[in-house]
């Protein structure tokens, strides 16, 4: 069985906003600004890329206030961890995967 300091969650990803920042005040009081980044990949043996889509949530104030100046289709180098989000629905408990944003650079605009 794995021990703490055998595991590890970090995600680095490149790409680029692919719309506005998203502002909102969770039930909570929480206050999370989200964006998706759009990310190439390559398609082994497939001939032309593709691309991954992840959904990006910033938390921090000083984070969130960057992100809120980003614009869609800036270049965007993100570090963090990948969380599993759950919260209750009109249709029941749901869960959403993303990546919980630890540092942002923009690489270019």
């Amino acid at each position: 069985m794995p021990t703490a300091v055998d595991t590890q969650n970090h995600i680095q990803l490149r790409g680029r906003l692919s719309g506005d920042p998203e502002e909102r005040t969770l039930p909570s009081g929480d206050a999370v600004v989200s964006f998706r980044l759009v990310v190439n990949r390559a398609r082994p043996r497939e001939g032309g890329p593709t691309i991954d889509t992840f959904d990006c949530v910033a938390w921090t104030a000083a984070l969130r206030r960057r992100v809120l100046k980003l614009e869609p289709g800036d270049e965007l180098a993100v570090v963090g961890a990948l969380r599993r989000r759950f919260w209750k629905s009109a249709a029941g408990s749901v869960s959403k995967c993303e990546v919980e944003v630890a540092e942002l650079r923009r690489l270019s605009s």
